[in-house]
């Protein structure tokens, strides 16, 4: 504890000498810290906040890697990239937070539930402050806990204050723990200014729960002495408030207690606080001595993925007329008996075989350890995936409608997305996004929102058209240890055939399919507007055209369409997403910047109405971008 303390004492003084941006102070709660870190076992997961030093000193982190983190050095966790507490570190078995403070809750649970599957006698622990509690992940979190049986210790700092909102602002019961309850959870108030009541009590609860896998609510009433950050000050808290709780410090009452029962004295706490002071000197000196972060392109940018030495697989020539539904679902199953660790999750999936039917018989195949019900939590789900990949395990999620991603957003574009940018932690985890309009489904279930996601560095975007390319991309996307959104258009499920090999096999992402070959115009589309394209040029056969379905949209094959640019001179690109925003105009973009001498008309773009998606047939056929898409193309053709 006095470690932490003698740390904070010195961020403060540095921060004011403008060496470190910012500082978040625990300062009044180093008995939480320390005391639960004590209580786990090294080999256990701990979920820090920025108030949790003791976290990491418990855990012994060489002061100088914490210290080059701070100022953004390299030998820090993040490389620059990340500030404060924001990292994590497998070596150490800590994962912090993000600044949305909620999406580790439910990390938690994925961490936990890997101990389930591997038939470990071991729990994770995370911490969120009483604030908190008030965001949807903390409620998701606990449910999936507690339905799931999972051994979390769930840590909550209540100090008082969520920044300068009080308690009585913040939530209208009396304790935190008293939320158990409504949970079916273990819970316990625990004086978390008293190391002795801190380390005694989470000793046993834990020595429990890796007994007998459960979740526990822990609240740890503490104060904290400083502001939420320092330029917030400390004017919105009574004076009497901070006077009291200084009576309360954990270190001074510890210290006395220790003097009292002559476990130490005052010239071994003056010894301890020369060689705690020295450790940061030196730390300290080493951090400054190390040369600022040397900004190198080639390596930002490939840290974004994790590297993948991407293995084709090729199938035997034995093959069988497959719907583009049972593709993913041979695809699926194939993937699970060739990757015992890997885990399915969404509602609805396991007996009833989800909304499509594509988990039908998975049950009996693996069992309800691996093919898990989930409660209706997008968010929490989605995290427990990235908390699956923390501790090894591959996993596929469900979103029984790719609408309701918006449910799950933040953890995706800010937790997944950016993890191995950040401190090279792989989120191996797909994403099933079934889409699309045609089926009359309206505003929330039609939306075909791959371009939420095409913009967010770090995540890859896969959307095949046809049962081979979804059953050998799905293999793919399985494989990658890099978060995948897998889009599967509703209205192929059932109306597009294919031979489909038998056996398992993949196929390269980001690599396009040349559908059609011809000299006049290159067609640019992906998902259901291949179909559309195909039709089309169907019903005109005498427009001789290259048709290109992207088949992946993060990464694409910029190569394919040059060439194919190169050679027809004109371009038009079709899709089903509304038109402002969408891939077409990122990809009309790149080709007017980089093959603008090679058109001979302008790119042409054609995209669905800038409104939702309507339910009646004859709204939604006046939406949809297919009724539009002969017409530019003949114009196109005649510019």
């Amino acid at each position: 504890m006095l470690k932490s303390r003698m740390i904070e004492e010195k961020m403060l003084i540095l921060l004011r000498q403008g060496k470190i941006s910012k500082w978040f102070s625990g300062i009044g709660q180093e008995a939480i810290s320390v005391g639960v870190t004590s209580a786990l076992h090294k080999d256990e997961y701990i979920m820090p906040m920025h108030r949790n030093l003791g976290v990491f000193t418990t855990r012994e982190i060489p002061l100088q890697r914490l210290f080059a983190q701070w100022q953004g050095k390299a030998s820090g966790f993040t490389k620059g990239r990340d500030r404060s507490f924001h990292f994590g570190t497998q070596a150490y078995k800590i994962v912090g937070m993000i600044s949305h403070l909620g999406p580790q809750l439910g990390v938690a649970d994925g961490i936990a539930l890997s101990h389930i599957l591997k038939k470990e006698a071991r729990l994770t622990a995370v911490f969120s402050g009483e604030g908190g509690t008030s965001e949807g992940d903390f409620h998701e979190a606990l449910n999936v806990a507690s339905v799931w049986n999972l051994p979390v210790l769930f840590c909550i700092e209540n100090n008082g204050y969520g920044l300068s909102t009080p308690t009585a602002e913040q939530y209208n019961c009396e304790h935190i723990a008293d939320r158990g309850k409504g949970y079916g959870m273990e819970s316990h108030i625990i004086e978390g200014n008293n190391i002795l009541e801190v380390y005694s009590k989470v000793t046993g609860i834990a020595k429990s729960v890796r007994k007998n896998p459960r979740p526990v609510l822990l609240e740890f009433k503490t104060f904290r002495r400083r502001g939420h950050e320092e330029a917030s000050g400390t004017k919105y808290v009574p004076d009497e408030l901070i006077e009291t709780w200084e009576f309360k410090d954990p270190i001074a009452n510890f210290e006395a207690y220790l003097i009292k029962e002559g476990a130490i004295n005052s010239e071994k706490i003056k010894q301890t606080r020369s060689e705690i002071s020295e450790e940061i000197q030196t730390g300290l000196q080493l951090a400054f001595n190390e040369a600022a972060v040397t900004a190198d392109l080639e390596t930002e940018l490939k840290d974004v993925y994790k590297a993948y030495n991407f293995q084709e697989i090729t199938p035997k020539n034995e093959s069988v007329e497959q719907r583009f539904v049972d593709a993913i679902s041979e695809g699926l199953k194939q993937a699970m008996e060739m990757h015992q660790d890997l885990v399915l999750m969404g509602q609805d999936i396991a007996e009833y075989g989800g909304v499509f039917k594509i988990t039908e018989g998975f049950v009996e195949l693996f069992g309800k350890a691996r093919v898990r019900n989930t409660p209706i939590c997008e968010s929490a789900i989605i995290e427990t995936a990235m908390g699956l990949s923390i501790a090894g395990l591959k996993s596929v999620v469900e979103l029984q409608f790719a609408d309701f991603i918006s449910s799950g957003f933040n953890p995706v574009v800010n937790y997944l997305a950016k993890s191995h940018y950040r401190w090279g932690q792989e989120a191996n985890i797909v994403l099933r996004m079934p889409c699309g309009a045609g089926v009359g489904a309206g505003p929330f279930h039609s939306q075909t929102n791959e371009a939420w996601f095409t913009k967010t560095p770090g995540l890859k975007v896969v959307y095949p058209a046809f049962p081979y390319d979804a059953k050998g991309l799905l293999t793919a996307a399985i494989e990658d240890p890099n978060p995948i959104l897998f889009f599967e258009h509703k209205a192929l499920y059932r109306s597009i055939r294919q031979e489909v090999p038998i056996d398992y096999y993949t196929l390269p992402i980001g690599k396009a399919s040349i559908l059609k070959e011809g000299e006049a115009v290159t067609i640019i589309a992906y998902g259901a507007a291949v179909h559309w394209a195909l039709e089309t040029l169907k019903n005109n056969p005498s427009i001789n055209a290259d048709l290109i379905d992207l088949r992946s949209l993060q990464p694409l094959d910029y190569d394919c369409i040059l060439k194919s640019l190169k050679k027809t001179n004109r371009v038009i690109i079709l899709q089903e997403d509304s038109l402002f925003g969408g891939i077409a105009s990122d990809i009309s973009a790149y080709i007017m910047e980089n093959a603008f001498e090679f058109l001979d008309a302008p790119v042409q773009r054609v995209g669905s109405l800038d409104t939702p998606i309507p339910f009646a047939s004859s709204l939604e056929q006046q939406y949809l971008a297919k009724c539009n898409f002969e017409t530019a193309l003949k114009a196109l053709l005649n510019y």
